[in-house]
């Protein structure tokens, strides 16, 4: 058994492709006459000297998921069997049966663009195309097939990009002609129904492809495959190459004026034969007499008769043939070869043949339709919320036992994943109507509106009796483009896109209210470079943005076109603007009484927990259950995971908006998809994130009340705060959360540390770290998965018992996430949520239709940490600051000292690491508290001074320096561009944390990119900074879209020249400067990081 297919590429470099292996059935035919012996060295020499130049390393990069392959780039071999018409040869696993981008790069190290023109169906080996005029420095010839040469015994060579170095040659010797097809996946790529050879030349990845050569130069068969385990390569025969090159050849030369599709003939019968030995096929019952026909019929050496291993249900031969059926005849001629039953077969498309066989001794006699193998081989899909979805072709379907041509889901993107749909899974029903092939999946989703949230069921051929059901919610926020048609043109190489769904035909979207929405967005286009500004659902052309959450002043606020309900100025009582009220009135007496039914039967329910405390019935009215899921197209700011639970507590609820606060462990970043479920009431509803704290851990999300209905109302409310006074240690507390059921739990609890201050280290790829922050520890808890409140006995919040993300590292090359829970002071909390409800200082978000001014929060952008005095008194502290640092803090006896300065910040080039903060304008300063304190009194005062008077210990000198603040929002990252498959942004807090930005110009950030896009092509990986692009600086996103607009993205031998730095090397290395093709990529609309693959216009 064969090696599986390895997955390609990874973040630290482009992986190699593995082996794999297929093809054809081969006669066993008698020795050569031309022996091993007559090759000597010289003649070795002379026919490497003429193979090797027209063997070619092949790069390939797979722009989606399709069928039996992954997205992702590898290296592979091809050689030149054709040099007038421009043909290479390799295998069926390289070409691969979906989009594929490709170069060939020569010995000489000449690159030149190729494209697929044929990959066969069933056998290991395809073909690329590539223009014999643009090779212009090397003097090569093209490479003979001669599949008769192989024979036992054969000396070889395999010349190819063994394990990646580009030239090897490999020596052997042909042992085997009749070797199994070998199985590599049994959801992967398998050949069947054809011979291998076999040899002990210990082929590894990236030779794929490479001609295997006789002393004479000629190939007498394709490298496919080796077995890890041992030193065996395995080979397909050329005979069934030899008769495609032939059509191949004969369509191009009929070729006038521009290139036409390639047809070559292929049947199937949709099945699977084994050879297997006479011995075993009489222990299958077959007759003597048949035998002895068999054996003289058949040429010398025969060893044994083809029977049938399977049949895929619905084909040609089912409920005609059947497992361990053994194969006498067809149309009347003896046939024991793959090879000559393939050439009837291929030759009868179409056709009826005629079967003779034996099943248990019995002879029967069965007439099968000759299918086109090509009708059952996909060469279309369906894009929708980043799901590719296609027929169901003849190899997986063989794989799995399911008929051709249902809907299968080839990757499940962002909109399956979140519903928990495997990939390799069949749909069967959507929205409860049946789904029979992909035609009906696309005539149900264009009935479907945006957020709609309908059923969805699925088989898996893991568990392929069963059918699961799950919902599926369509694209609320539009992540991803609307859904497209991909077809793949064989005339060019191509793959032509089209809207599957006609805009028009969509119904309105809906949104928490059970409303429709106005869907209106804003496109920018541009008449050179096709680059589209929208808002952070909307993306990219060549260049694109998203925007989130933003302020007043941008036209593409998160909130707004979430909903796109009709907006009214804020009003102080928050009314609803657009029919939220309305829905109350619109119900009919059957639902008033189904909703009132639910309810009291709910209450019921609820009441039975009487062991429950106090605190903990006090407190469920309030509780919510958070899912959250993270589409991969804005993972931003090193969000380190998709999908996130946790507990959040609901602190304002009105009859127009609802606020909920949760750590930001569980939502990361405001370009999230949020779920609330209610412990009180049974329902779940969107919600939208509408403050993130740049300090604290939490995050505060709105929701509509109204999309509940009016039973929850009486059933629903907001917790009661308590950030007066602060906890104390020995203080008793309930402990209250939520489990996954949605079961409140409580237990008490002492305050062991009322003021444990936090120390979070940098994760490998930055991403948000609670710092400056005291948490509350307590005695006992629920474990590190366990999230919720801190109440007094009466239900009284004092804390939000929050989930704190950590990267423990174990080795400079090894590191596991892990997770923590502590208590966050409600004070925090509260403060923010007053500025919320009463109006803020900072830009206006719409929330549930109506726009409120957001708060914006002062901070010094100075990272802190604790000291104890006793210590600190060893650095030079003096006795008269150590009695003033107790005096203002008996309990903490500590002093902040400066970690480090967030890079470009106003305090950067002022402060310095060990500093030590004894006071801030004038007063002592014992905790992060102190430090907030003072720059809320610069918000709060008349004057507009934004500095702070900091007193601090430096070297053992005492100094005053002033120190500028900065304001920032709660929206976090707000705009992002996706380019050539990588996610750019600004630096995020928690890169700038690590205390230095690149030199020139700063610089834009990579935090994520894309298996299969030109970014994983050409090592523009996660981690980096971007400073310039075709030698112009890009400081900023602005920037470096105006660097990218003007790329020549339709130009196939165009490319952006890149400078870039690694974040984790020092600020003063030199940048690396490479060249990023985008070929013929052109990316989707929406925000994706996927790739099209067009060399014209972009359609409409």
């Amino acid at each position: 058994m064969g090696d599986p297919l390895e997955r390609l590429g990874s973040e630290a470099s482009m992986a190699t492709e593995t082996v794999i292996k297929s093809d054809l059935c081969l006669e066993i035919n008698p020795p050569i006459t031309e022996t091993v012996a007559t090759a000597t060295a010289e003649d070795w020499r002379r026919a490497l000297g003429k193979v090797v130049p027209a063997v070619v390393v092949l790069r390939t990069t797979a722009c989606r998921a399709f069928d039996t392959v992954s997205a992702g780039a590898s290296y592979a071999t091809g050689f030149i069997v054709d040099k007038r018409r421009g043909i290479i040869l390799t295998n069926r696993h390289v070409v691969k049966p979906g989009p594929v981008v490709a170069e060939a790069m020569f010995v000489n190290r000449e690159e030149i663009p190729i494209c697929p023109v044929y990959r066969d169906p069933v056998h290991d080996f395809g073909f690329f195309s590539y223009d014999p005029s643009a090779v212009q420095f090397l003097s090569y010839e093209e490479i003979p097939l001669a599949p008769e040469a192989a024979s036992v015994g054969l000396e070889i060579r395999v010349v190819g990009n063994d394990s990646g170095e580009k030239v090897s040659i490999l020596a052997g010797t042909l042992a085997r002609l009749d070797r199994d097809a070998p199985h590599y996946k049994k959801d992967g790529y398998n050949d069947f129904n054809t011979f291998y050879m076999q040899a002990a030349s210990g082929t590894k990845g990236g030779s794929s492809g490479s001609p295997v050569i006789d002393w004479q130069g000629r190939a007498v068969a394709l490298n496919a495959g080796s077995k890890s385990s041992s030193a065996s390569a395995f080979f397909l025969p050329l005979q069934r190459v030899v008769r495609a090159l032939g059509f191949l050849k004969k369509s191009i030369d009929s070729c006038t004026d521009k290139p036409k599709a390639v047809h070559i003939p292929r049947g199937t019968l949709q099945m699977t034969f084994l050879h297997k030995g006479f011995d075993e096929i009489r222990r299958l019952g077959l007759r003597s007499e048949t035998e002895q026909v068999v054996r003289h019929a058949s040429p010398p050496g025969e060893t044994g008769m083809l029977v049938v291993d399977s049949v895929v249900p619905n084909g040609p031969a089912d409920k005609h043939l059947q497992p361990g059926d053994v194969l006498i005849r067809v149309n009347g001629t003896v046939l024991t070869q793959f090879l000559n039953l393939e050439n009837l077969i291929d030759d009868g498309v179409g056709q009826i043949v005629e079967l003779e066989i034996e099943r248990g001794g019995q002879p029967i006699t069965v007439s099968v339709s000759v299918q086109d193998l090509h009708s059952i081989t996909p060469d279309h899909f369906l894009e929708v919320g980043g799901a590719v979805i296609h027929p169901l072709s003849y190899q997986q379907a063989r794989n799995f036992r399911f008929p051709c041509g249902l809907a299968y889901i080839a990757d499940p993107g962002y909109m399956l994943f979140r519903a928990g749909v495997p990939r390799h899974a069949i749909i069967k029903k959507v929205a409860n109507e049946d789904i029979s092939c992909l035609a009906d999946l696309i005539s149900i989703l264009s009935k479907l509106s945006r957020g709609a949230r309908v059923p969805l069921e699925y088989m898996s051929h893991t568990d392929r009796h069963r059918k699961k059901s799950v919902l599926v919610t369509i694209d609320r926020h539009e992540w991803y483009a609307p859904p497209q048609l991909y077809t793949r043109n064989d005339s060019s190489g191509l793959w032509d896109v089209k809207p599957a769904i006609d805009p028009a035909a969509v119904p309105p979207s809906v949104g928490n209210n059970g409303l429709p929405i106005c869907q209106n967005t804003t496109l920018c286009h541009h008449d050179k470079e096709p680059m589209h500004e929208v808002d952070v659902r909307g993306v990219t052309d060549t260049v694109a943005t998203i925007e989130a959450s933003s302020g007043g002043s941008s036209q593409n606020d998160f909130g707004s076109e979430a909903k796109k309900q009709r907006v009214e100025d804020d009003s102080s009582d928050g009314t609803v603007a657009n029919g939220s009220l309305y829905e109350s009135e619109l119900k009919s007496d059957d639902a008033m009484a189904t909703d009132n039914s639910v309810l009291r039967e709910y209450e019921s329910a609820t009441a039975l927990s009487a062991n429950a405390s106090l605190a903990e019935r006090a407190i469920e009215p309030a509780l919510v259950m958070f899912e959250v899921h993270v589409p991969p197209s804005c993972s931003l700011d090193g969000v380190h995971s998709q999908h996130f639970f946790g507990t959040g507590i609901i602190i304002y609820h009105s009859s127009n908006m609802g606020l909920a606060v949760v750590d930001k462990n569980t939502v990361a970043i405001s370009a999230s998809d949020v779920m609330l479920s209610f412990a009180a009431f049974p329902v779940e509803i969107p919600g939208e994130v509408v403050f993130l704290h740049p300090v604290h851990n939490y995050a505060l999300i709105a929701y509509n009340p109204s999309a509940m209905g009016p039973a929850s109302a009486s059933v629903i409310r907001a917790a009661e705060l308590l950030p007066e006074p602060a906890l104390q240690r020995g203080d008793s507390v309930y402990l209250v959360g939520l489990s996954r059921n949605l079961q409140a739990t409580s237990r008490k609890s002492i305050v062991t540390n009322p003021c444990a201050a936090l120390n979070i280290g940098s994760a490998d790829s930055p991403r948000y770290r609670a710092t400056n922050m005291e948490v509350i520890e307590l005695d006992t808890d629920f474990g590190s998965s366990f999230s919720g409140a801190l109440t007094d006995e009466k239900g009284r919040i004092r804390a939000i018992w929050g989930s704190f993300s950590t990267q423990v590292k174990y080795s400079s090359t090894s590191s596991e996430d892990h997770q923590f829970v502590r208590g966050i002071p409600i004070y925090a909390i509260s403060q923010v949520l007053e500025k919320i409800i009463t109006g803020g200082n900072g830009p206006s978000l719409l929330i549930n239709g109506v726009k409120r001014p957001m708060p914006l929060v002062r901070i010094l952008e100075v990272e802190l940490y604790p000291t104890l005095l006793s210590k600190a008194r060893s650095f030079g502290l003096s006795d008269e600051w150590i009695q003033i640092l107790v005096k203002k803090d008996p309990v903490r006896r500590q002093v902040l000292r400066v970690k480090g300065c967030l890079a470009g910040s106003k305090a950067e080039n002022l402060l310095e690491q060990g500093d030590m903060v004894l006071a801030v304008n004038k007063m002592p300063v014992t905790c992060y508290n102190d430090i907030e304190a003072a720059c809320r009194t610069l918000d709060s005062g008349s004057h507009s001074d934004e500095n702070l008077n900091l007193t601090l210990l430096r070297q053992g000198q005492e100094m005053e320096l002033v120190v500028g603040t900065d304001k920032r929002d709660g929206n976090g990252t707000t705009r992002t561009i996706n380019w050539c498959g990588c996610v750019v942004q600004d630096p995020n807090p928690a890169v700038r944390a690590l205390g230095f930005l690149p030199e020139e110009g700063h610089g834009v950030y990579v935090t994520r990119w894309c298996h299969g896009s030109p970014a994983h092509r050409y090592g523009l990986y996660a981690l980096q900074w971007i400073v310039e692009v075709n030698g112009k600086k890009t400081p900023d996103l602005n920037a470096f879209a105006d660097a990218t607009k003007g790329c020549d993205y339709i130009n196939r031998t165009s490319g952006a020249r890149l400078s870039k730095q690694n974040i984790r090397r020092n600020s003063r290395s030199k940048t690396e400067r490479r060249w990023l093709r985008r070929r013929h990529f052109r990316p989707l609309i929406g925000a994706i990081f996927r790739f099209a693959f067009q060399t014209k216009t972009p359609r409409v």
